[in-house]
């Protein structure tokens, strides 16, 4: 027996996952939103989701992301379209169209050291109220912030990272939303699967089932698949 849920069919107790287009993963994007987007540089970066909120206009965006990529790529092009109002990353040295708006004030840009960064983000998807780092200690990432001493040993406290979206990459996902990957296209893209409200994966191979010793992300965290139609 097969029964229509909310976020797709299911088969006994086990939910297949809705397949959409990236044109239709970007619509659910409202302006506004606050989104994480996966990958280092361009590896491992949902890019056909990314082309599609350029081509809708998708403004006032709040960017969680390891970088800026290039200009003309992926997570750059929502720079250089005037679609981002601040940033919140670890490093736009590749970029120089962030560095511009930054320094021009057209957009905000927030960083972070990268393990600092991952741990916020980690910590959201974990349930957790905060970490606690040294990295930082004695520098600008300091001020503002909550400190602790714990063992003589000085700490920053930082707040847990979420997002309204995850627009993750997968190499291989399948109809239940588990996801695989190979290499390093992992990067981000499990951490920040647990921290958003609403997470769609844009996968280059989508199979029935995957071996359970392939699985990196569990369907749970995934409400949407996008397959990567341009290879």
């Amino acid at each position: 027996m097969i029964i229509y849920g909310e976020r797709g069919k299911k088969e006994g107790n086990i939910s297949l996952k809705p397949i959409i287009s990236a044109k239709e993963a970007a619509k659910l994007i409202k302006e506004g939103s606050a989104i994480m987007v996966g990958g280092f540089l361009s590896c491992g970066v949902p890019d056909e989701i990314i082309d599609e909120i350029v081509n809708l206009n998708i403004k006032n965006l709040t960017l969680i992301c390891n970088d800026t990529s290039y200009k003309d790529a992926d997570k750059g092009k929502l720079i250089k379209n005037n679609l981002v109002k601040k940033v919140i990353t670890t490093h736009i040295g590749t970029n120089p169209i962030t560095g511009e708006k930054l320094l021009s004030g057209q957009i905000e840009v927030e960083f972070y050291p990268m393990g600092t960064l991952i741990e916020k983000i980690h910590a959201k998807g974990s349930g957790l109220g905060g970490v606690l780092t040294p990295t930082g200690i004695g520098t600008v990432l300091e001020h503002g912030k909550k400190t602790y001493e714990i063992n003589g040993k000085k700490y920053i406290f930082e707040e847990p990272l979420g997002a309204d979206y995850a627009l993750i990459y997968g190499t291989k996902v399948d109809r239940y939303g588990n996801v695989a990957f190979v290499g390093t296209t992992r990067n981000f893209n499990p951490q920040m699967a647990t921290a958003a409200d609403n997470v769609i994966v844009q996968a280059d191979e989508l199979v029935d089932c995957l071996n359970p010793n392939e699985v990196i992300i569990p369907g749970i965290f995934i409400d949407y698949i996008v397959v990567k139609e341009k290879h």
